[in-house]
């Protein structure tokens, strides 16, 4: 079964040439195989990528995702009334399973957002938030690894657990 994201990909190029009601029957596809919202109308970046397909994902029509993404199930990007504004995410943000962001709110480049976080003000360049509101609790800057490189699939199972319980 392919990701969400494919599906979103094929309806948003038959919406920009203005080809009417199949956006709309990929939309509710969408919407069958993974309970998730993606509307064709928003703007998502190349190399963006929702985690485990796309399960339980709901994003507001008129957000703005950048480019290599990564965002995890049953992640929620929605407005708050009484703001006509929607968030807007950069380039390289890594967003956690849980996680809602929520209202005119601004994730800049190269954010961490850890699962179950609730976004509702803007997050700068580098910043890595959690918590409930997010609050800054470090900066991708200090870490030894990229996040964004998860290369545990190149180990078998046994090498993968081994080398996670000597950390």
């Amino acid at each position: 079964m392919p990701n969400a994201i494919l599906l979103y990909r094929i309806a948003r190029w038959f919406y920009l040439r203005k080809i009417p009601i199949i956006p709309n029957l990929f939309r509710g596809l969408i919407f069958i195989l993974y309970n998730s919202k993606v509307p064709f109308q928003n703007k998502i970046g190349e190399g963006t990528y929702l985690i485990c397909k796309g399960i339980g994902v709901a994003i507001v029509e008129g957000t703005e995702i950048g480019n290599n993404c990564r965002i995890g199930i049953n992640v929620v990007c929605s407005g708050t009334g009484p703001y006509k504004d929607l968030p807007k995410l950069g380039n390289n943000i890594w967003i956690g399973p849980g996680a809602i962001i929520t209202g005119p709110v601004i994730v800049e480049d190269n954010v961490i957002i850890a699962p179950n976080t609730v976004v509702n003000k803007s997050v700068p360049q580098g910043a890595i938030v959690g918590g409930v509101p997010a609050k800054i609790i470090g900066w991708v800057k200090d870490l030894d690894y990229d996040i964004m490189k998860n290369e545990s699939w190149k180990l078998g199972k046994k090498e993968f657990l081994k080398d996670n319980r000597n950390n």
